[in-house]
């Protein structure tokens, strides 16, 4: 897939101009009795990049992956594309919404979407009578 840059060369400077690519991230939930759980997969995004937001029945996962240049360096080739990604999801009042818990780490973001008490399996004691 080509990247969308354009290079405009002059006698004293390069300059790069890049458009940022809009990107669904790929996601994988879990669960156990008392929780899901989301791994969505944000590579170059941190933590500074990251917003998760839940409004009304909304989940909604919003990231930027930033070129990352050192001071004083200039790039000359880069493959990397600022990426912008977004993806939203229903979520039911089977979720404690006080106790969601976000978390990332090598751009993979780890949501904990604990289970409301009403929500999760009851058993139910069974007597003889």
């Amino acid at each position: 897939m080509a990247t969308k840059e354009l290079i405009k060369r002059t006698e004293t400077s390069t300059e790069r101009v890049q458009k940022k690519r809009k990107r669904i991230p790929h996601v994988d939930v879990i669960e156990n009795q008392n929780e899901y759980i989301l791994y969505a997969d944000l590579p170059g995004v941190e933590e500074k990049g990251l917003d998760v937001t839940l409004e009304k029945e909304v989940l909604t996962i919003k990231g930027e992956a930033r070129e990352e240049v050192p001071e004083g360096y200039t790039p000359r080739f880069t493959e990397f594309s600022p990426s912008i990604f977004e993806r939203s999801f229903s979520v039911s009042d089977e979720i404690d919404r006080d106790k969601i818990k976000a978390t990332i780490k090598n751009g993979v973001l780890k949501l904990v979407l604990p289970k409301a008490e009403t929500a999760k399996v009851k058993k139910i004691e069974i007597t003889q009578g």
